[in-house]
């Protein structure tokens, strides 16, 4: 659900919004970096995923060239679930949301990518609920001390964040009196850059829908 800050009109950031207002995307990580039992998700990571066979053809052509050094150290992947129960800082609201939808498949959308000039890439977790797939938390996370950081999160639904080449874009629906949850009236698109330190806000966009489109049936053409 990104925004105008990559170029696309109010119509296709709406059909965006929609796409994962309608659909539940659910990705589970088994843990790696924190232990335990329960599972995260997964989304797309900012920079491309670390594929296995591209690691052995790097190991089995090393004698011929040379080493390139990654910018970032990828980190594993995390154990989204059990990191944002055991997080002081998340609400105990979008806890209690946070809850199996299917088996022991959670509404968590996790992405890795580079957003505070850390050592390693940043985590981003987007929490959502089961039924319909809205936004209630997201929360980003910094590598430190083996640990991992709260260092941003915005718990006020409908939202959902992304990492845009390097920059934090949350989405925050806009909902007037009457708007069912799949169609809102608006939304709210704040870019965050980190800086010092912290996240602060660099610029933002207000989008308004138009009502008139799906409104009423599309005659049928003559024939």
């Amino acid at each position: 659900m990104r925004g105008l800050t990559d170029g696309r009109t109010p119509g296709e950031t709406r059909k965006s919004v929609q796409a994962t207002s309608t659909a539940v995307a659910v990705f589970v990580a088994v843990g790696v970096s924190l232990s335990g039992c329960g599972a995260g998700g997964t989304g797309a990571r900012d920079e491309g995923p670390a594929h296995a066979d591209a690691v052995g053809g790097a190991a089995s052509s090393a004698s011929s060239t040379p080493a390139v050094s990654s910018p970032s150290r990828v980190p594993d992947r995390v154990d989204a679930v059990r990191l944002v129960k055991a997080d002081p800082k998340v609400s105990a609201e979008v806890k209690r949301e946070l809850k199996p939808c299917v088996a022991d498949e959670y509404p968590v959308d996790v992405s890795y990518g580079k957003l505070t000039a850390g050592s390693a890439e940043d985590v981003l977790v987007n929490v959502l609920t089961c039924g319909d797939a809205v936004g209630v938390g997201s929360y980003v996370y910094r590598e430190k001390d083996g640990g991992y950081q709260n260092v941003f999160q915005a718990e006020e639904p409908p939202v959902y964040a992304e990492i845009d080449r390097g920059d934090l874009v949350v989405t925050k629906q806009v909902y007037e009196k009457g708007d069912p949850v799949s169609s809102p009236s608006g939304d709210n698109v704040i870019t965050y850059r980190w800086s010092a330190g912290r996240f602060t806000e660099a610029f933002r966009t207000h989008n308004d829908y138009s009502n008139a489109v799906g409104a009423a049936p599309t005659p049928a053409p003559d024939s």
